[in-house]
């Protein structure tokens, strides 16, 4: 679309809108909720027809089971809308619009078998770890040998470092396992996360438009000269990416807030979670992005640190983890948990964006 609508502008005019990457990022936002909130309802029906029993709930742990019956999967409107909106907005000649969709629609095809063997089995158990780890990592190493490419030379490799403006330091081709790393860490972090109604979502879009300001800050050479960070040329095109995850997770959070009508299942988690590490490997902002996705750190390492002492001393840090169910077990309710950890959410998106003055 946005190379026939472009082609009405002769520099000057109302067409002339769709030549700026901000009023394109616009659109697809309201595209993605609009087709979120249209096709949801009809995704939910489906979905219910074929998952007669829901998504299977874990007995160990908190009481879940007034969620028993809940379908999931709805993860698939997320990524399709997303997909669908950023196809209409985006400059369709840049590579990492390709690479950044390719890694979410990879991540969540992988989500959908897993979530189908969860059903099949009636079982919280999907995919083996293993095997889950094995195709996240091939396909981290893909987009990081991607990012390699597609950088300019005097970037390629490089680990940049915030705030310390002269701290660089060239991975060269151990880049590419690094990439690998915080892609599939954010996706399975994601997919930790995801244990409460809104409680992994609202984050996620935080994160996205986090992200998609900085690739927007990046990709403007007047504006890396201004702030001094390194310019990334090309990346400022992730802002439509970042946007329409965002609208398509506002259509998804309607019918996800307490009780939720639909799960997004590890179809959403995981392709949602590919889909901002690749945007932050891409725009070169990986150590950046743990302070912005410091929900999703902190659930991972508190599942870390539970089987790690376990193992260890047979002792638990945490009453249950992750840290969410810890809290849970602790008395607080749902809504001040998931409430709780927007908040954190959003402080640490604004520190992750001071980060870009902060010199």
């Amino acid at each position: 679309m946005f190379e026939i609508l472009t082609a009405f502008s002769t520099g000057g005019g109302p067409f002339n809108l769709f030549n700026y990457i901000t009023f394109r990022a616009g659109g697809a936002l309201f595209t993605s909720l609009f087709i979120g909130m249209v096709a949801l309802p009809w995704v939910i029906s489906f979905l219910k027809k074929i998952q007669p029993e829901g998504q299977p709930i874990r007995t160990i742990g908190p009481d879940h089971q007034d969620k028993s019956g809940t379908p999931t999967m709805g993860g698939i409107t997320i990524i399709g809308s997303m997909i669908i909106s950023t196809l209409l907005w985006a400059k369709l000649d840049n590579v990492y619009i390709w690479a950044t969709l390719s890694a979410g629609l990879a991540f969540a095809a992988m989500g959908v078998v897993d979530d189908l063997q969860k059903l099949k089995r009636q079982s919280s158990q999907g995919l083996s770890s293993r095997l889950r780890l094995t195709l996240g990592g091939i396909i981290g190493l893909l987009i990081g040998y991607l990012a390699m490419v597609f950088h300019p030379q005097d970037l390629s490799g490089l680990l940049l470092f915030p705030v310390f403006k002269d701290w660089v330091l060239n991975l060269s081709y151990f880049f590419i396992p690094f990439a690998a790393f915080v892609i599939v860490g954010t996706a399975n972090a994601v997919n930790l996360t995801d244990g409460l109604d809104g409680l992994a979502i609202v984050p996620i879009m935080i994160s996205a438009v986090t992200l998609g300001i900085i690739a927007y800050t990046v990709g403007r050479v007047d504006f890396t000269e201004y702030l001094d960070v390194q310019y990334v040329p090309g990346t400022g095109e992730l802002l439509v990416i970042a946007t329409s995850l965002v609208g398509a997770g506002l259509g998804f959070l309607w019918y996800n807030a307490p009780p939720a009508a639909v799960f997004m299942g590890d179809t959403g988690s995981l392709g949602l979670g590919g889909t901002i590490g690749a945007i932050a490997v891409f725009i070169k902002h990986e150590i950046v992005f743990a302070i912005i996705g410091g929900v999703f750190v902190m659930e991972a390492v508190s599942v870390i640190i539970q089987v790690f002492v376990y193992r260890r001393i047979k002792k638990r840090v945490f009453e249950m983890a992750p840290i969410h169910h810890h809290f849970e077990k602790k008395g607080w309710k749902e809504p001040q948990i998931v409430i709780r950890f927007w908040i954190i959410a959003i402080v640490l998106g604004l520190i992750g964006l001071a980060t870009l003055k902060v010199r």
